[in-house]
């Protein structure tokens, strides 16, 4: 942080002339600004103007681009102070402003290393003084002889507090005098009063006021609470979005754990942990888990967000990351550094990603990609952020007589018409897509608790940016493009033929993850596991942090169905005409090449770094 020093010299009305210099050394925010207090007491029974402008008046103050202070004048006057009475002065304003989120506080001195006195002193003879006051009091009951103190109103005059005595500048803490949100838009009022003998001596009374505003620190997110018998998600942040509520649990049992609803600008989410800096145990967002001993107290959960590091779309960012990432151990124990965050430039949302068993650099969170942006702009699709989209792509709204467009079609509301779902290339050829569980997440609090990281769905033609059509029949083909950005692709599926090349993402992804080659292949001679222990513990490792797929469940005509229960994300790979390979599971069955998916159907996209 810079400290800058003004120094400011005004004499005979000229104007201020300002010299800085820098020094580095504060480790707080904090201005001051010293106000000369000068009163002027005359034995006559009127007076001209109590305070000039005087020589050398200094003002000081340390600076930081977070805060901002400055006084409305450098007068304060109490005039016509006759003896024997009291009287009050001027008003000057403070406005003092701050990009600080948690605010400032200002607060009042008085004295100096010169004067190291909170007494106002008489420039003749510093035996005479105005003590400052001790103890609060109205105008009107100023009754002790040859005091002084201060007032101040936050609600731009209409009350004042009652006058105090301003403690000495060398004191811990200076006066309190407003803690704000920071955007100045009520500015302090100020003024002082005196109450005069009969007998004091006539003459300039004068001391230093010392305004300070001070940053307040900002604050950090607390440990929560959590009751007997429950798992309790924390944001663990201060600026996130999103609700969730409690999940009841037993004690040593088996417990899959809630998606979650929090969402924060510039992070990605990586999961749950037990402790609020992720030191501890990560699960992933729908991990099965075993519980521990809850009789006396739940289990607290903090999420685990990650900065992002750059732009997804740039190539260079994107290899630096991922070449620095840990390959993430296949028994559950990987840290973060396994993991770090990106952003899609075309929306501005932030994706934790990490190096799975595989080696490859895969999103960890379903993509939330809509039709529009949060100023409710058309999210445009090219070929500079996306995936080597095949534009004009149709749009969903009219499909007896489509339109193109270059972005996607959202149905936030899925119905029998607005959700196509007949087995024809027309139906087949639009872009849909349901955006509920993020745009809706807080609408329904008790069925939309946790659904913002099951993300978008997305039929084949969406996933695919206009790539994958009905014409695209043939078993195993590839479409050579797809929604992801630019430099990013969805995994590759396929039967055996494809596996045996080595072609399948989500097929070697589990093979990296421990498991074995399934022995068990339907008549279609799609590989899967399934069962008890094979299918289940699959299951759980694709669950299992920091792969974290999720039980996202499908959109198709009027509903969103299975979520919380079954998973299901596109590939790039056509079946035949009216169906592509996707990766399919639940609790105890894993199927890595399902072909009984309708492309029409809405599914989740996890995209991996090509």
């Amino acid at each position: 942080m810079a400290t800058i020093n003004y120094i400011l010299a005004n004499k005979n009305h000229t104007t201020p002339k300002l010299q800085r210099s820098h020094n580095n050394i504060l480790s707080s925010f904090k201005i001051i600004l010293p106000l000369l207090a000068i009163i002027l007491l005359s034995t006559s029974t009127s007076s001209t103007s109590a305070l000039t402008y005087q020589d050398n008046v200094e003002l000081q103050f340390t600076w930081d681009p977070t805060i901002r202070i400055s006084l409305s004048s450098a007068d304060l006057v109490i005039d016509n102070l006759t003896p024997g009475t009291s009287s009050d002065s001027n008003i000057i304003t403070v406005n003092v402003g701050t990009n600080n989120v948690s605010g400032y506080t200002l607060s009042a001195t008085a004295g100096n290393t010169t004067n190291a006195s909170t007494n106002l002193v008489n420039t003749v003879d510093n035996t005479k003084l105005f003590t400052s006051l001790a103890t609060d009091a109205s105008l009107a009951s100023l009754t002790t002889d040859n005091t002084w103190g201060y007032s101040y109103s936050t609600n731009n005059g209409t009350n004042w507090s009652n006058y105090s005595g301003l403690p000495l500048y060398t004191a811990a803490s200076g006066a309190e005098l407003i803690n704000n949100d920071g955007s100045g838009s009520t500015p302090v009022q100020f003024k002082i009063a005196a109450k005069a003998s009969t007998i004091q001596a006539s003459g300039a009374y004068t001391n230093t006021i010392n305004f300070t505003a001070v940053a307040n620190p900002e604050p950090t997110p607390q440990p929560i609470t959590c009751d007997a018998g429950k798992i309790c998600y924390s944001e663990n942040a201060l600026d996130s979005e999103g609700t969730m509520a409690e999940q009841t649990a037993s004690s040593n049992s088996s417990v899959t754990l809630m998606a979650s609803n929090y969402s924060r600008s510039g992070y990605g989410f990586a999961g749950w942990s037990t402790t609020m800096d992720g030191s501890g145990k990560i699960y992933g967002p729908n991990e099965t888990i075993t519980t521990g001993d809850l009789s006396s107290t739940g289990m607290p959960l903090y999420a685990v967000w990650v900065r992002s590091a750059g732009s997804m779309q740039d190539s260079s960012k994107v290899s630096t990351v991922c070449n620095s990432l840990t390959t993430a151990p296949i028994d559950g124990t990987a840290g973060l550094s396994s993991v770090s965050a990106l952003t899609d430039q075309r929306d501005n949302n932030t994706y934790a990603i990490a190096k799975l068993a595989d080696g490859k650099c895969w999103m960890i969170e379903n993509m939330r990609l809509a039709d529009k942006d949060s100023s409710n702009n058309n999210i445009e699709l090219s070929s500079t952020n996306t995936n080597n989209p095949s534009l004009p792509l149709t749009n969903v709204y009219d499909a007896t007589n489509p339109t193109t467009s270059n972005h996607l079609s959202a149905s936030t509301n899925p119905t029998s018409t607005a959700w196509c779902a007949n087995f024809n290339a027309a139906c087949f050829d639009q872009s849909m897509l349901y955006t509920g569980n993020t745009t809706e997440r807080d609408t329904n609090p008790a069925t939309d608790a946790n659904t913002y990281s099951y993300g978008n769905y997305y039929n084949w033609y969406s996933a695919t940016a206009g790539n994958g059509k009905y014409s695209t029949g043939t078993n195993n083909s590839t479409v050579a493009g797809d929604i992801c950005p630019t430099g990013w692709t969805l995994p590759e599926s396929g039967d055996k033929t494809n596996m045996a090349a080595e072609k399948n993402d989500f097929y070697k992804l589990g093979l990296s993850l421990g498991l074995s080659a399934p022995a068990n292949y339907d008549s279609q001679t799609r590989p899967y596991w399934t069962g008890s222990p094979e299918g289940s513990n699959a299951s759980t490792i694709f669950r299992t942090y920091p792969n974290n797929f999720l039980y996202s469940g499908y959109v198709a005509g009027p509903s969103v169905n299975n979520r919380g229960s079954y998973g299901y994300y596109w590939s790039k790979s056509a079946y035949i005409s009216d169906r592509a390979y996707s990766l399919y599971f639940h609790s105890s069955y894993v199927n890595p090449s399902n072909s009984l998916s309708s492309k029409y159907t809405g599914f989740s996209v996890r995209c991996l770094a090509q």
